[in-house]
């Protein structure tokens, strides 16, 4: 976003003079409404870049230059018309509101592929189970798709099953340390302590993934931890699936 900000930002400034002033040859026999309809355009055209700040600027600047170009008394900031009082005040209103629209489809764009990575994650681990990937290389993956996953430093794997009284990821997607439920959504993962992640299968724990969050604040959302969870009982899978085909000794 950073790369256009500044030109979004400057064209949501300019572009409303610059159509309004385009507009002056023909204002005498140009319904104000349909110029107001023009500049709903160049709004809308800003507005889906989803910045917030551009959008709320072309509303005002379309609404400030209309009404100087567009309106009599010409060249004034004074509107003697009702009806051009009403169309500066709906182009403002629909500029706003067509830009918070307008972000509100690219956060539920952004959320609908945040979700499809993490489903592929889960489902390329899954095909590494069923084509038989060794436990190392599955491991590797995994550690990989949580540190992303969960925006946190690193993460190593343990095997067994020996209990600390370390700060856990639990399987409903909650963290605690002993028995406090941490606000991982407002205060983040622990700093302090690496975090457990149990590596299960049928109820047997077979290993865990020690997550360090020690160099920023992490605040992986529920359905972020619950992902974490659904990688590392694929990898539990995996290890139970290899402990069964050793030879008994």
């Amino acid at each position: 976003m950073e790369n256009y900000r500044n030109p979004v930002l400057t064209a949501a400034l300019l572009a409303p003079p610059a159509v309004c002033a385009l507009l002056i040859p023909f204002r005498e026999h140009f319904d104000n409404a349909n110029a107001a309809l023009l500049l709903v355009v160049v709004i809308v055209a800003v507005a889906v870049f989803g910045i917030r700040l551009a959008g709320v600027l072309a509303a005002i600047s379309s609404a400030v230059w209309f009404d100087f170009f567009l309106t009599v008394p010409y060249y004034s900031f004074t509107i003697n018309n009702q009806d051009d009082v009403e169309q500066a005040v709906l182009l403002l209103a629909i500029g706003i509101a067509v830009t918070q629209i307008a972000i509100w489809g690219r956060r539920q764009q952004a959320n609908a592929s945040r979700r499809r990575g993490y489903l592929d994650g889960v489902l390329t681990t899954s095909q590494a189970v069923a084509a038989g990937a060794s436990t190392d290389d599955l491991i590797e993956q995994v550690r990989a798709e949580l540190t992303a996953l969960l925006g946190i430093d690193g993460v190593k794997f343990v095997a067994g099953s020996k209990e600390t009284q370390a700060p856990r990821l639990n399987p409903d997607g909650s963290v605690t340390r002993g028995s406090h439920l941490l606000k991982v959504e407002r205060d983040g993962l622990p700093t302090n302590a690496e975090i457990e992640l149990p590596v299960q299968h049928a109820g047997e724990t077979r290993g865990r993934f020690l997550l360090t969050a020690a160099t920023r604040i992490a605040r992986p959302d529920l359905e972020q931890r619950l992902v974490a969870v659904a990688l590392a009982d694929q990898v539990g899978a995996a290890l139970a699936t290899q402990q069964a085909t050793q030879p008994h000794v």
